[in-house]
C-alpha cells in the first residue's frame, strides 16, 4: 500500500524514526488491536493508538459514562454523561484520526463471548478495574495465544507488564488467584489520583505499538511499577514461567474460562482503576 499525502504528513514523526519508519507504519495501519474497558487506562490507550494510525481498533466496556468518571478518563466529556463509554470513546478516537476503524462492544465480556471477541485481533490491552476480568482475559490471551498487556491503578500507584503466552509469565503465574471476595479495597473506597491513569495508560499504548513494529524490547517476564509520590519507577525481573501454572503449563488444569465474582476496582500490589 501507498501512503497518502495527507497520511505521510500525519505519520511523519513515526516515518522519521529509524525504529518505526514507512515499514513499521504499514503494519500499524494493518494491525488490530483490542482494548478491554474503555476508563482510566483504556482512555489514553485509545487516545494514542487512533493517533498512532492502528489500523483497527476495538473498545469493549458495558458502563455509561459518569461524572466521576471525568477526573481521569480522559476520552469522555462532561456531554457524554449517560452516554455508553464505548460510543463515546469512538467518536473521539474517530475526531483524532478518522482513517482508524473502530469496532465497539457495548457488552460485559464474559466466559461466553471473550474468545470470541479476541479472535480478530493481533493484540489484547486489559484496561479492567477488577481481577475477575483481569483473570478471565489472561486465561482467554493464554488459550487463544494472544499477546496481552496487563496493568492496574489505584491511589498513586501504577504497575503493568506484557503477557505474551509461552514466552514468559502470565498473569496467574504472578498472582495464581483472585483475593476472596471484598478482601481488597476499591478504587472508590481507596481513591486514584487521575494522571495515573495517563501515565500507565500510554504505557499500555506503548507496549502494543512496540509488538507491533517490533520495535525495542517489552515487558515480557518483566513488572514495571510506578509510584507517582516518590517519582520513582522500577522495573522487576519476575520468576520465569510457573510449571505448574494452572493455565500456562505443559498440563494446565484449568482447560474452561471461570466467571468469578469480586467488587470492582482492585488491588494486588497497584491494581485497580
Amino acid at each position: 500500500m501507498a501512503f497518502t499525502n495527507e497520511q505521510l504528513e500525519r505519520y511523519s514523526r513515526h516515518i522519521i524514526l529509524k525504529e518505526v519508519g514507512v515499514k513499521g507504519q504499514k503494519k500499524l495501519i494493518n494491525s488490530k488491536v483490542l482494548i478491554i474497558g474503555a476508563g482510566g487506562l483504556g482512555a489514553p490507550a485509545a487516545l494514542y493508538l487512533a493517533a498512532a494510525g492502528v489500523g483497527t481498533i476495538g473498545i469493549a466496556d458495558a458502563d455509561v459514562v459518569d461524572l466521576s468518571n471525568l477526573q481521569r478518563q480522559v476520552i469522555h466529556t462532561t456531554a457524554d454523561i449517560g452516554r455508553p463509554k464505548v460510543e463515546s470513546a469512538k467518536e473521539t478516537m474517530q475526531a483524532i484520526n478518522p482513517d482508524v476503524t473502530v469496532n465497539t462492544y457495548h457488552d460485559f465480556v464474559t466466559s461466553a463471548n471473550i474468545l470470541d471477541l479476541i479472535s480478530d485481533y493481533d493484540f489484547i490491552l486489559d484496561g479492567t478495574d477488577n481481577f475477575p476480568a483481569k483473570f478471565l482475559i489472561n486465561d482467554a490471551c493464554v488459550m487463544a495465544k494472544k499477546p496481552l498487556s496487563h496493568a492496574g491503578i489505584i491511589r498513586f500507584k501504577g504497575q503493568l507488564t506484557t503477557i505474551i503466552p509461552g514466552e514468559g509469565p502470565c498473569y496467574r503465574c504472578i498472582f495464581k488467584d483472585p483475593p476472596p471476595k471484598d478482601a481488597v479495597p476499591t478504587c472508590k473506597q481507596a481513591g486514584v489520583i487521575g494522571a495515573m491513569a495517563g501515565v500507565i495508560g500510554s504505557l499500555q499504548a506503548m507496549e502494543a505499538v512496540k509488538y507491533i513494529t517490533g520495535a525495542g524490547d517489552l515487558l515480557v517476564g518483566y513488572l514495571l511499577t510506578y509510584d507517582a509520590l516518590k517519582m520513582e519507577f522500577h522495573k522487576v525481573k519476575l520468576p520465569p514461567r510457573i510449571k505448574g501454572c494452572a493455565v500456562c503449563s505443559d498440563n494446565p488444569t484449568i482447560t474452561k474460562l471461570i466467571d468469578y465474582e469480586q467488587a470492582a476496582c482492585e488491588f494486588k500490589p497497584g491494581g485497580g482503576e
